[in-house]
């Protein structure tokens, strides 16, 4: 395809196509099209947008000196850039599975008017490709009426359905900024211990879905031994790569995409983004597909590791807020936890260390903080995994639920917890453990 560079226009002039008052989706993660957000909040005359988003990464000026009357900011899942403006009353969160999200703009509850994406420039069959985020960014553009573009050389070009046709792109400008990376980070000795216990719980033939952070790379990295993995997931980081690399993971087992690596979004190296490039090994698929539950149970031993903040003694786990402060989201814990539940010999995982700050608080409490939300329901929680070990909360009573946690959470805190418990539920405290 030629000449389509001709088009390209500067960002200030992409963004004068949004109206006041419009709806606006915004890709995120490795492929937020900053260009687009610095333009719209240096335009003048800007009024009453929403921004929705998920996870946004790079410098987020209209959060700086946040201004609702001209941008108010919807995290459809926060992260770190905009936890204080929720927090402040200056943006707001909207609860959602993430597997439900695309559903959101096309059945329009959300209807949009634009959509800010970063893309590959057109091939030679005039198709851009959504890069590393698929996620709801897929839905947004088939809902928006408008498609507004940063089109940058150095987006991969990945495979599924991540492919816009070019001449759906109402207005774009140009960038070759490298897209937003991050090394792996060397897990901490807790993290190697929770690792070790998960990969220890991790069958040959499972598919797995897996977060990003030190507690599921330390897990994968013990993950050597097995064989015939397979790997359908809402997305995955560099600690994946050598089990890629070392033949573990053939995808050969699953029943949904087999001999494909099934993702919505990746996020990590530069290395990783390479890997992916152009790789059809490797397929990106919206978020209502990779995360539905009906699909996911379909593959085997599916086993699904997700992390929480705190987790109380009746199997409560809190994954999204600190009390009623916004942290995270919803994302997908639950639509992998139930449907590894679901799956034939499938193991639903809630993996995090015992404490936190230092050892000055317990992630095991006896009553989760007011206002916090529960992510995971104790009808739905089975395994649970700390440095401590690993149990199984599904048929348990309340009181066996609460001893089990009590037996993983940290020794230091084990005292102080049987005595809440104990007058929380009336219960008498469960028999002395021989560590005591």
């Amino acid at each position: 395809m030629k000449g389509w560079e001709q088009r390209a226009v500067d960002a200030a002039e992409v963004v004068k196509r949004v109206p006041n008052g419009a709806r606006v989706f915004v890709q995120g993660a490795a492929m937020t099209p900053t260009r687009l957000l610095s333009a719209l909040d240096e335009r003048p005359d800007v009024e009453g947008v929403r921004l929705y988003h998920l996870h946004l990464s790079g410098p987020l000026p209209h959060l700086e000196a946040p201004d609702p009357a001209r941008i108010l900011d919807v995290s459809l899942f926060t992260g770190p850039g905009c936890r204080a403006s929720i927090a402040e009353g200056h943006a707001d969160f909207i609860p959602v599975f993430l597997g439900r999200i695309p559903g959101l703009f096309l059945e329009r509850t959300i209807p949009l008017d634009a959509v800010f994406v970063q893309l590959s420039p057109p091939d030679s069959n005039g198709l851009c490709s959504l890069g590393t985020s698929v996620d709801a960014t897929r839905a947004a553009i088939d809902a928006a009426d408008l498609i507004l573009a940063v089109i940058n050389p150095r987006v991969p070009r990945t495979h599924g359905h991540s492919f816009v046709r070019f001449d759906r792109v109402d207005a774009f400008c140009m960038s070759d900024r490298p897209l937003y990376a991050h090394d792996p980070v060397s897990p901490t000795e807790v993290e190697e211990a929770i690792g070790a216990q998960v990969a220890s719980l991790v069958p040959d033939g499972a598919t797995l879905q897996m977060g990003i952070g030190a507690i599921p790379d330390a897990a994968l990295a013990r993950l050597g031994d097995k064989h015939d993995l397979g790997v359908h997931t809402e997305m995955f980081s560099d600690g994946l790569l050598p089990l890629l690399e070392g033949g573990v993971v053939t995808n050969r087992l699953k029943t949904v995409h087999p001999g494909r690596t099934t993702t919505t979004f990746v996020a990590g190296s530069q290395a990783l983004y390479d890997y992916v490039d152009d790789d059809p090994r490797f397929e990106f698929h919206p978020c209502d597909r990779t995360n539905d539950t009906r699909l996911i149970q379909k593959n085997p031993k599916v086993v699904a590791i997700n992390s929480a903040l705190e987790i109380d003694l009746s199997g409560q786990v809190c994954a999204d807020s600190i009390g009623s402060r916004i942290y995270s989201g919803i994302g997908g814990q639950m639509d992998f936890m139930h449907g590894a539940a679901m799956s034939r010999g499938g193991l639903p995982i809630i993996a995090l260390p015992s404490t936190a700050g230092g050892g000055r608080f317990s992630r095991i409490v006896p009553t989760l903080k007011p206002g916090a939300g529960v992510v995971t329901t104790r009808g739905h929680v089975r395994w649970v995994v700390t440095e401590h070990g690993a149990v199984n909360l599904h048929g348990m009573t309340l009181r066996e639920r609460g001893e089990a946690l009590l037996s993983i959470a940290h020794p230091d805190w084990r005292a102080a917890l049987r005595r809440d418990f104990k007058a929380l539920r009336h219960f008498p405290p469960p028999t002395a453990r021989a560590e005591e």
